[in-house]
């Protein structure tokens, strides 16, 4: 029995379906997830293909840990060509769907073509239905996946779905499920959008092939016993992914007023912490998580009122608390609650609404622009019609949907927008955590934290496994090497598929690989997959027109900050780019991965085609 690589293909133009075994040596080379998605789409992400065409496939990939009971694997992938910057796009999403997904009979699924009219996707146990979906286009995410439990009669399918956002094609546009797990970045929800996809359904109750399961069990049971015991375990549980904001503000890497102020009183009103003492009454978690960092709030009255309702995590708090001065804990929690109804990713959002206070705080702005609204530091009361706006491409929003990037290019103002390769800069700043800048500026999804959350180990988190020593958060040379390993080990993460809150070593991550697939793999096989996927995401972005100057921060993050924890400091992004070409075996003057680079890893396709490119 195939241990992992299960395909289910699904053509929305000629509903064509089939099964397919995905090749058991690229599972070996990328052993799944992203990695894996990036070398099953390879031979299809070209220039020519369109971000919003039909031709441009989406793969949903889960990884074998994926299901397991693992620690914290109950993750899925979701890769396409990204309509917010036309390179490599993938997103990572939590919840109950990766793992219904396998139990349903599949790995990875891949969808291609384009309905003609509004339609859902229903698998269950190997079987697949495409089924009319008009009757849900225009509803919200929470209330599409109520109805078609009900319409599919199982109370327990697990369904992803997008919002008005995606359905419009909005460039940040996000698939969700469940509590409000949200595959966010890249725009995957406005490629589903593009399809006429509104939703996948999953349900299922098949066995997950493991090669050795005894020997699973225990490394289990063990990882899991290791990992609720852990520190970070216990402070993700209590007080959620915001449980840091203060200490991120106090370091000066909690963006504040669009990324151009050093301190902020509000923190302590907005952080998790904050939360927990005012609004928390509940967490969740992902399929068997023992961690439950999500937040469950209830908000007994005022404006916002809701009870049992998804809390902001650290991203949506940045993105609407320090990023626009706002310190309302309620608003922050229903703006956030909007996005995900909208279909809206939070961060990209919050950025976007960030940038357009600051043209209005320069007059670059009126509100002849805006509509009548008075954007002002402080009142983020006009982003709930914004965000609708946005969603809905109307008025004023129809300048945000085009994201960071084209907002400031229709005023003629592209050095304020904070973005790098058209994804707009997640909130750890670079100014505070030194090793973000590079991450930032060689990320292959564009500005992206979630390919290496480099701050954790400038805050502490060292890992002798990796040879990863702690670092001083300010330091930049010497450090691009440190980033290039961290950057393969999140890779191989993204592959298992791993969450970035279990911090479990990575000698238990291979030992449960091991044990899984019937591999006897050491530590060194299983971060060169780390590598290999990366340099090969790398070629695919080149291939797709990205160059040597998309490497670079915005000109907003190089400048120095007058006061707070990263007063006066600015990252030299040039001297940590010089040593981490190196480190990578890349050109210094394209940019792109050396020829012998690739081959080393087996990639002697990806070289070929970039040797035949101009």
């Amino acid at each position: 029995m195939t241990r992992f690589g299960r395909l289910l293909r699904v053509d929305l133009s000629s509903q064509r379906i089939r099964e397919e075994e995905i090749p058991s040596g690229w599972v070996e080379d990328f052993i799944g997830g992203s990695a894996l998605a990036a070398r099953m789409l390879w031979e299809r992400l070209h220039p020519k293909v369109d971000s919003l065409g039909p031709e441009n496939p989406l793969l949903f990939l889960t990884g074998p840990l994926t299901g397991t009971a693992g620690p914290a694997v109950g993750r899925f992938t979701v890769c396409a060509r990204s309509p917010a910057t036309g390179l490599w796009g993938e997103s990572n999403c939590g919840g109950f769907w990766g793992p219904e997904l396998r139990f349903a009979g599949y790995d990875a699924l891949w969808i291609e073509g384009r309905a003609p009219e509004p339609v859902y996707l229903w698998i269950h146990d190997g079987r697949v239905e495409i089924r009319p979906a008009a009757h849900l286009w225009g509803r919200d995410p929470y209330a599409v996946q109520a109805a078609i439990r009900q319409e599919v009669g199982d109370p327990l399918a697990r369904v992803a779905a997008i919002g008005v956002a995606g359905e419009n094609q909005v460039p940040f546009a996000l698939i969700l499920c469940d509590h409000g797990r949200v595959a966010g970045r890249t725009g995957m929800g406005a490629v589903m959008g593009s399809k006429n996809l509104k939703a996948i359904a999953v349900r299922g109750n098949q066995p997950l092939p493991l090669a050795r399961p005894e020997e699973f069990g225990a490394l289990r049971s063990q990882a899991n016993r290791a990992l609720r015991e852990d520190n970070l375990t216990r402070v993700f549980r209590e007080t959620g992914t915001a449980g840091a904001a203060e200490y991120f503000e106090l370091l000066g890497s909690m963006p504040k007023r669009y990324y151009g102020q050093g301190a902020w009183e509000g923190a302590s009103k907005v952080s998790g912490a904050a939360m927990a003492e005012t609004i928390l009454s509940g967490v969740s978690a992902c399929h068997a998580c023992v961690i439950a960092c999500g937040r469950v709030v209830t908000i007994p009255e005022g404006p916002y009122a809701r009870t049992k309702a998804k809390g902001p995590e650290y991203e949506t708090i940045a993105a609407f608390g320090s990023n626009l001065l706002n310190d309302d804990l309620a608003l922050i929690t229903h703006l956030g609650d909007l996005c995900d109804r909208y279909g809206l990713d939070s961060i990209s959002m919050g950025n976007v609404l960030g940038l357009a206070y600051l043209l209005f705080e320069r007059g670059v702005l009126t509100e002849r622009d805006t509509g009548g609204l008075a954007l002002r530091w402080g009142d983020a009361r006009p982003a709930e019609i914004l965000i609708a706006q946005t969603a809905r491409r109307e008025g004023f929003g129809a300048l945000l949907a085009q994201g960071a990037r084209g907002l400031a290019r229709a005023f003629g103002a592209e050095d304020l927008a904070v973005e790098v390769k058209g994804l707009e800069v997640p909130y750890h700043d670079p100014r505070g955590v030194a090793g973000m800048a590079l991450s930032y500026a060689t990320s292959p999804r564009g500005a992206c934290h979630n390919q290496s959350d480099f701050f954790m180990v400038e805050l502490g988190q060292s890992d002798e496994e990796l040879g990863i020593p702690y670092l001083d958060r300010h330091q930049c040379e010497g450090k691009a090497r440190y980033v290039a390993i961290h950057q393969n080990w999140r890779t191989v993460c993204n592959s298992l598929v791993l969450c970035y809150f279990a911090h479990v070593a990575p000698s238990t991550a291979l030992a449960l690989l091991n044990a899984a697939m019937g591999w006897d793999w050491d530590l060194g096989r299983m971060l060169e997959v780390g590598e290999r996927a990366w340099q090969l995401k790398r070629a695919l972005n080149h291939r797709l027109g990205a160059t040597r100057v998309d490497d670079r921060l915005p000109k907003r993050l190089l400048e120095p900050l007058g006061e707070g924890g990263a007063a006066g400091f600015v990252p030299d992004l040039e001297v940590m780019l010089r040593e981490y070409y190196e480190v990578r075996g890349w050109d210094p003057e394209t940019g792109r991965p050396k020829p012998e680079t690739l081959r080393r890893l087996g990639l002697a396709f990806a070289a070929d085609d970039l040797e035949r490119s101009p």
